[in-house]
């Protein structure tokens, strides 16, 4: 979609809202981006998920509305750290180092 509100008959297009879908990103099948919203790098949307709201860096959402139910590796491990909080995970097949602060994660 690109615009909140469309109407096949009703000319919009000085409506339309960029989305940005970043680096590294999956989407799974029939997945649903509402126009406007983010999708962070590396991030995992779950198929069927319908996303409202922007998606952090290697956060795996999932559900309708999705919601983030935890973290992804770039590798595509799922990461056992908590959502909110502090953590440091070592990915068994890449060797790279994920830290959590500040409810963000990086790779270090």
């Amino acid at each position: 979609t690109n615009v909140i509100n469309p109407r096949s008959h009703v000319n919009r297009r000085n409506d339309f809202k960029d989305t940005l879908i970043k680096k590294g990103a999956t989407l799974g099948a029939n997945s649903t981006i509402i126009c406007g919203v983010d999708i962070g790098n590396f991030a995992f949307v779950a198929a069927g998920a319908c996303v409202t709201k922007n998606v952090k860096n290697y956060s795996l959402v999932a559900g309708v509305p999705a919601k983030q139910i935890g973290w992804m590796s770039e590798y595509g491990e799922k990461i056992p750290l908590p959502l909110e909080g502090k953590g440091i995970f070592n990915c068994p097949n890449s060797s790279d180092t994920y830290i959590l602060t500040n409810d963000k994660l990086t790779k270090k």
